[in-house]
């Protein structure tokens, strides 16, 4: 019996990957200096493997930004543009992850999007015409003569070339088929190269094989594998999946050339049984997934065992995580302050190594000692309940999820109510959290500062964003959400239900971490959250200002969920707990209210049949629950990021907001063809520059977005914003481009008027 896992989190124990990266953004540390960090990193991270007795370890899972764009660097997808600055690899490669403005010339960066179901971004590869496939294995020989150094013979892991095919977009006549004879030669020179260094394996990476997949396209995959393993050297083959079960494809898989197969056993519901039905080639071994790598609760040995006895009669079984580590904390070491009967259910990173070891040990020997102690964990009761909570979500009823009047008859009411101009504009929330800020909150946190001290500075901080906002000209100001730490933290802190670590962080994308915090029992409300800081704003000024709240499904998806009661019991409580905040802030003067839900797509099933069934029939209604109450003339905004949200504008229409907005730079507006074709009736704000780049947009630019929405959207439906909130900028760059943004809209404006005008004094003329 052996151990292994799909890949391991590269940002630190104390997110020292990320703080390195920002170093060399601010060019306070060289290329050759960040270089240095990041072997240190990974060979700490190799240490720590071996220390963990870990039998089988990957190499490439480490990354500056994110493996697919390495995949993409790997095999020479670097779009022209990108090319023809003429910087060094590493500058080159950081262009395509955050744009680049400066000397060598002004790009954009690539598009991010979600790597499926997880909070995890990735970086869109960019396909042209003229590309040139061709192999630069630098970074992956590099690291894995680092590991051979340090006695360890590697798996080099890399993305699949039908994952990575079918996840690029292609801006010209190609497609992803059109690509994979030149891909397989590319693939082929890698594990010549990998075979010559002495690896053994190879892990090829194709979550992709977890949707719904059509016949042709399993035809599709087995010529491409069944030509991609024809080569004469190369090392075994792991080909690994992830996030689902492969039903489509089993058969196909389990009878190509490959000598081991991943599957995951915690979200791939019918991998188990497709085992049981179909058997598994005794020549090749089954890497199973049976330790949940994106959830923190530990694992409950004897439901695992049950399935590993169940696949051993099968198969050559070796023990791993369903995913990559990369989704969850790195150690529990780092929570001293957690009660140790807390702790106790809980496994970050390291902790899921050791779980692996001890699976192992209770399977190899006849030493039972973990088995029994967790068996008594299990026995525990580790949840909190509410019996007002639980009454309240078994009394509702349809009403409760339906707003009155209807949206048309409300459009018209908010009209006369604000009369804004058109193309009205806001942001979407947030403004930058500067480094004072932050020093702020700690001194708080640690009583170095008074609390009626640190109001009053966040008070003076939220004055100036006002003044800064009506300076400039925007319609809609918001209050700067300069008292948060994070748009699901802040909130998690201040309802019942929720438990909170220090350093338990979590990639979200490039240098960007996150804490989500724990679900630890039944939630609801118990003061107000946001509605001092909105009221302070809102009388600061007579434009009106948002009030910024998160919505259910986006804190739902953002936290480490309960197992003991579905996601749609725990979304629900939630929803209840913000319909309080949102009509306590209506009750307040605050007309204007934004729930985010910038995680809504999230949790969405990767299979299309499971859409509705598990997870759109209750999301969607959930949203609704938090704002049916409110008046007519208050108007309801929501936001959602990373705008893969083609395929479900017709539910997103039914959320029955007022205003949506949508990242969409980066997707380069393709929401507007979907929002059209739906005839989406909400109102909208198409992003209309990217908030995750350093770029600054100029006013002609935005001027140009501004134009390609109209083309497709009608005037009186459009609101100009940015893609997100601006927290991860800083101040420069934030003012920057939000006067470009208002000049933009309005010199906009004033074109329409002319036209209008024009038209108008024609039509007299012709009479």
């Amino acid at each position: 019996m052996q151990t292994t896992i799909v890949g391991f989190p590269r940002v630190g124990a104390n997110r020292e990957l990320k703080f390195a990266t920002e170093e060399y953004f601010r060019r306070e540390i060289t290329e050759e200096q960040l270089e240095a960090i990041a072997k240190t990193l990974r060979q700490t991270h190799w240490n720590t493997l071996q220390t963990q007795q870990l039998d089988w370890i990957p190499s490439g899972d480490f990354s500056f930004f994110d493996t697919v764009l390495d995949a993409a660097v790997l095999f020479n997808l670097i779009p022209q543009k990108y090319q023809a600055l003429n910087l060094s690899k590493l500058e080159t490669y950081f262009a395509m992850a955050r744009g680049y403005q400066g000397e060598r010339g002004d790009v954009t960066a690539l598009a991010m999007k979600k790597w499926f179901n997880t909070n995890y971004h990735y970086m869109v590869p960019e396909i042209e015409d003229t590309v040139t496939i061709k192999v630069d294995a630098s970074r992956l020989v590099a690291q894995i003569k680092e590991a051979q150094q340090l006695g360890i013979t590697p798996r080099p892991t890399i993305v699949g070339p039908y994952t990575l095919a079918n996840l690029a977009v292609y801006t010209g006549k190609k497609q992803a088929q059109d690509l994979y004879p030149k891909l397989i030669e590319a693939y082929q020179e890698i594990f010549t190269i990998i075979h010559d260094l002495g690896c053994e394996w190879v892990q090829l990476d194709e979550p992709a094989f977890v949707f719904d997949l059509e016949d042709h396209t399993q035809v599709e995959i087995k010529r491409l594998y069944e030509n991609l393993l024809s080569g004469k050297l190369q090392p075994k083959v792991l080909l690994q999946t992830y996030f689902g079960d492969v039903r489509d494809l089993y058969q196909t898989l389990i009878d190509l050339p490959v000598a081991g197969i991943g599957l995951d056993f915690i979200e791939g519901r019918k991998n188990l049984e497709l085992v049981q039905t179909n058997g598994f080639p005794k020549d090749k071994i089954l890497v199973a997934g049976v330790i949940n790598g994106k959830n923190i609760w530990r694992n409950q040995y004897q439901q695992t065992l049950n399935t590993i006895e169940q696949l051993q009669k099968e198969a050559q079984v070796v023990l791993s995580t369903s995913c990559s580590l990369l989704h969850v904390p790195y150690t529990l070491e780092n929570e001293p302050d957690l009660l140790d009967t807390t702790r106790a259910h809980f496994a970050f990173a390291i902790e899921k190594l050791t779980e692996l070891q001890e699976l192992k040990t209770i399977l190899t020997t006849k030493d039972k000692t973990a088995l029994q102690h967790n068996q008594r964990l299990f026995a525990q009761t580790r949840f909190v309940k509410n019996q007002t909570v639980e009454h309240a979500i078994n009394s509702l009823n349809a009403q409760d999820f339906t707003r009155l009047p209807a949206l048309a008859t409300r459009a018209a009411i908010q009209r006369d109510t604000f009369d804004f101009p058109i193309l009205p504009t806001t942001t979407i929330g947030s403004f930058p959290q500067t480094k004072e800020v932050k020093q702020w909150r700690a001194k708080a946190k640690k009583g170095e500062l008074s609390a009626s001290a640190y109001q009053q500075k966040l008070q003076e901080k939220t004055a100036a964003c006002i003044a800064f906002q009506e300076e400039i000209g925007l319609d809609v100001l918001v209050h700067g959400e300069f008292e948060r730490n994070d748009m699901v933290e802040y909130f998690g802190e201040r309802l019942a239900g929720y438990l909170f670590t220090k350093k338990a962080w979590v990639q979200s994308y490039g240098t960007r971490c996150v804490k989500p915090p724990i679900i630890w029992g039944d939630i609801y409300r118990q003061a107000p959250l946001s509605v001092a800081e909105s009221v302070y704003a809102q009388s600061l000024t007579n434009k009106p200002v948002k009030g910024m709240l998160t919505g259910p499904v986006t804190i739902l998806n953002w936290s480490f969920p309960r197992e003991d009661i579905s996601l749609k019991e725990s979304t629900l409580q939630l929803a209840l707990a913000i319909q309080a905040e949102v009509l306590d802030l209506e009750k307040h003067g605050i007309q204007i209210i934004q729930i985010d839900e910038a995680a809504l797509r999230e949790k969405l099933p990767l299979r299309k049949s499971d859409w509705h069934s598990q997870y759109l029939d209750w999301a969607i209604p959930a949203f609704r629950l938090v704002h049916s109450k409110v008046k007519a003339k208050t108007q309801i905004h929501t936001h959602m990021c990373y705008s893969e949200f083609t395929d479900i504008i017709k539910e997103i229409d039914q959320m029955d907001a007022d205003v949506i907005s949508f990242e969409a730079s980066r997707s380069n507006l393709d929401i507007l063809d979907a929002l059209r074709k739906q005839d989406f009736q909400t109102q909208v704000g198409p992003g209309v520059y990217d908030i995750h780049s350093p770029r600054i947009p100029t006013v002609a630019e935005i001027e140009h977005t501004i134009e390609k929405i109209l083309e497709k959207l009608p005037v009186q439906q459009v609101w100009i914003n940015p893609d997100c909130g601006l927290k991860t900028r800083n101040e420069a760059e934030t003012y920057e481009s939000l006067r470009h943004l208002v000049t933009a809209a309005k010199q906009k404006r004033r074109d329409l008027d002319a036209n209008r005008s024009l038209v108008s004094r024609k039509d007299r003329l012709f009479v």
